[in-house]
């Protein structure tokens, strides 16, 4: 059976690479303010090399996480480029659901990544369970308050599933301390520092009250900023997400208590494993759900 092994992985990769396969990914837009996607990246250039070898290739492009048209137009440019499967951040609106439906309906997969998409009749969804680290997140802030807080909640965009869920999560997870935690507001940054900066200090100065802030997407820095400035850097209570270079520096001085990390490597690689799976070997993902593990990183493991 050894001897067969090699002849028989050869056959089957050049067998694949006369089928000429390839995969368009879209994805958001890494930016200074939300540099979590390169991390994504990073996955899918590994997974890009291993894929060359079967004659793959990827075609990644990035979109803006607020123009739909813009990511439906780059799927209709994708899919006249010749790709076979689709890997896509999408955007919560109903032109992008429609788009992948049609898509599907043609019989291409789509997988989605990072966030989901309602309606889409989508292959499968590679990402954090939003709902469960939102409950997580609830959870950590139970447990550094002591169970008596004020809470600040910033977001990017109520808008974006994934950013409600973590919101409803951390919600349900606080609901029967509704007495001793009370969520004082929640303020929208569209996962821009400045911005964040901004909303993040009207909300202080507003609120002297709070003593606790939950910050539910990308921003952290701008939030953070306004945190020290107003000299409260060492008494609320921070709970984020990701492990961005910027939020490691804030959990190393102490600013940050705790983030919940979601591999985003495996986010990068995953969809494009699943999808040649599906278009080699006819697999298709027993679960349509792919969730990936949260972390917990405090200043002692990260």
């Amino acid at each position: 059976a050894l001897l067969n092994y090699t002849p028989n992985k050869l056959g089957k990769t050049l067998a694949i690479k006369k089928k000429n396969i390839k995969f368009g990914y879209i994805l958001f837009s890494s930016t200074s303010d939300n540099p979590f996607f390169d991390d994504v990246v990073a996955g899918i250039n590994i997974k890009s090399k291993e894929l060359k070898e079967y004659g793959i290739s990827v075609d990644t492009r990035f979109s803006e996480f607020r123009d739909p048209s813009n990511q439906v137009k780059l799927m209709d440019q994708l899919v006249d480029s010749g790709i076979n499967g689709l890997a896509i951040t999408p955007i919560n609106h109903s032109d992008v659901a429609r788009k992948i439906k049609e898509l599907t309906e043609r019989g291409m997969p789509v997988i989605t990544v990072n966030t989901d998409i309602e309606n889409s009749g989508r292959l499968a969804y590679v990402g954090s369970n939003y709902l469960e680290s939102g409950k997580t997140a609830g959870g950590l802030l139970r447990l550094f308050t002591g169970g008596q807080a004020n809470v600040g909640i910033i977001v990017g965009s109520m808008g974006i599933l994934c950013h409600s869920e973590r919101v409803n999560g951390f919600k349900q997870a606080l609901g029967r301390y509704r007495r001793e935690i009370n969520i004082v507001d929640i303020i929208e940054n569209y996962d821009d520092d400045f911005i964040s900066f901004e909303v993040t200090k009207a909300l202080l100065d507003k609120h002297p009250e709070i003593n606790s802030l939950y910050l539910a997407s990308a921003g952290v820095y701008g939030a953070c900023r306004a945190v020290k400035s107003a000299n409260l850097d060492k008494k609320l209570k921070i709970i984020s997400y990701d492990c961005v270079p910027t939020t490691k520096l804030l959990i190393e001085d102490g600013t940050i208590d705790a983030t919940i990390t979601q591999q985003p490597h495996v986010q990068g690689s995953k969809p494009l494993s699943i999808l040649f799976d599906y278009l080699v070997f006819n697999i298709t993902p027993k679960n349509d759900r792919f969730y990936t593990n949260h972390e917990i990183k405090i200043r002692e493991n990260i």
